[in-house]
């Protein structure tokens, strides 16, 4: 395990270099600009796609705009918002936060011009089935071949989509949590009867498809949200006085290098960037695999319900993680690290309570998480192997869950990042050569939304 932890901490560190940030900050960057920040001022009408204005069942696809991010939200908004937020701080500092920010702000461009490449370069499985993602949009829209790109994006998605980050912190709550608190120590079999728990539970949804995953995710992805965004601000609105404080906090800490890395803010802008892209998959290619499948023919529509992911993820969420732990001030005082510190947040915020509601949330969190990977995991696994095989996949994906409940979470997340890393390569290579196309798609599209408004108006 020594060696493991060793050498998946060499592949992460390699992986999350100067090259890496250029293309997903500086890819962002460029599409902030290159858009001229054109779907920004559209927010509102991208909360009206959301809502069913413009949904159209005899459209092509498999689910609606809402279950379309429900799915992508379900695989975001979960352990990235409550441990990946206690890790980055834990161990970067609450400077890390504004580094989230910053990837959050231009993971909002990139959303929106690689899911609606997701659309706009749709292929066919070999059973004809409609299908969206990287793969189909570099073999699509830059041509045959480029499949090498695409089969490489694929490759790294069946791994990087594996549940083992979310297994891990869900054992590590019932175990520092639950069994703690009922007086049983924690250990390599109770952590195994929890991975079997999820096993059983997962694959009842799992081998429903997307339609069934879409379904559940857009019941689910509400409830989870209000419950742990309603205790977070409680926890920060029981300390009014130390609202501003905490975010001034974020923002001096952000420039100045945390203690922790020893002034180093290099390697608190890594942590930052790394955290806020596990948190929001802006740029990774996970979430236009969900898009992908949204009924709709219209691509520009659907980049638009895809860019409000970031916003929600971090800008909203993590930050109020952020908050509770900073104002709690278990960041500084504890050598705790994941699930573990955010459960201190709770218990302190919310006296008797709290780590047992932080359990509650958690267990929608993964429950949601696991049910939306395996479906990106299964397009990969099949654009190489053909749909005939895929549900091999499955039997590979429930398997990693007992791996991710039995490691320990140094490995987690070194080999998560690293391979997410893979998967940025590919996935904003081909936006960025792309991205001319639907430039001048949004431009038309929005020409013709405000000419119907002006029309309405008359």
């Amino acid at each position: 395990m020594e060696y493991l932890e060793k050498a998946t901490a060499a592949f992460s560190d390699f992986m999350w270099g100067i090259p890496l940030l250029i293309l997903l900050l500086g890819g962002g960057f460029y599409f902030l600009i290159y858009s001229r920040l054109l779907p920004f001022r559209y927010f509102g009408h991208a909360i009206r796609i959301l809502l069913g204005k413009y949904d159209d069942p005899d459209e092509p696809g498999q689910i609606n705009h809402y279950q379309a991010l429900s799915t992508a939200l379900s695989a975001t908004i979960g352990m990235g918002n409550v441990s990946g937020v206690a890790v980055a701080i834990a161990t970067g500092g609450p400077g890390a936060m504004f580094w989230m920010w910053v990837s959050a702000l231009f993971g909002v461009a990139t959303k929106f011009f690689t899911c609606s490449l997701a659309v706009m370069y749709r292929g066919y499985d070999d059973r004809g089935e409609l299908q969206g993602g990287p793969m189909y949009v570099i073999v699509e829209g830059l041509g045959k071949r480029w499949r090498p790109l695409a089969v490489f994006f694929s490759m790294a998605g069946m791994i990087g989509v594996l549940p083992v980050f979310q297994a891990n912190q869900y054992t590590q709550a019932i175990r520092d949590i639950v069994l703690a608190d009922l007086g049983i120590q924690g250990s390599f079999t109770t952590n195994l009867i929890t991975a079997i728990v999820l096993v059983i539970i997962s694959s009842a949804v799992i081998f429903g498809g997307i339609k069934r995953i879409g379904k559940v995710a857009g019941s689910l992805v509400p409830s989870m949200t209000v419950l742990y965004v309603g205790s977070v601000l409680f926890i920060i609105f029981s300390s009014p006085t130390q609202i501003w404080p905490g975010i001034k906090l974020i923002f001096e800490d952000a420039f100045s290098g945390s203690a922790l890395l020893g002034g180093a803010l290099g390697s608190l802008i890594i942590i930052g960037v790394k955290r806020g892209t596990f948190s929001n998959e802006a740029g990774l290619g996970t979430a236009p695999m969900a898009h992908g499948a949204a009924k709709t023919s219209e691509p520009v529509r659907e980049g638009l319900v895809a860019m409000l992911g970031p916003v929600i993820d971090t800008m909203i969420i993590c930050t109020m993680t952020a908050l509770a732990l900073i104002i709690t001030g278990v960041w500084k005082d504890s050598d705790q690290n994941g699930i573990t510190l955010t459960a201190e947040a709770f218990a302190i915020g919310i006296p008797g309570v709290g780590h047992y509601i932080l359990t509650l949330c958690i267990t929608i969190f993964s429950m949601t998480t696991l049910f939306a990977f395996p479906y990106y995991g299964t397009k990969c696994f099949a654009f190489i192997f053909g749909t005939k095989y895929q549900a091999f996949y499955n039997y590979f994906y429930i398997g990693s869950i007992v791996f991710g409940a039995t490691a320990s979470l140094n490995i987690i997340i070194n080999l998560i990042d690293g391979v997410y890393a893979l998967m940025a390569i590919p996935t904003m290579i081909s936006a960025l050569l792309l991205a001319p196309g639907i430039k001048k798609a949004a431009v038309l599209y929005f020409e013709n939304l405000d000419g119907k408004n002006e029309a309405k108006a008359r």
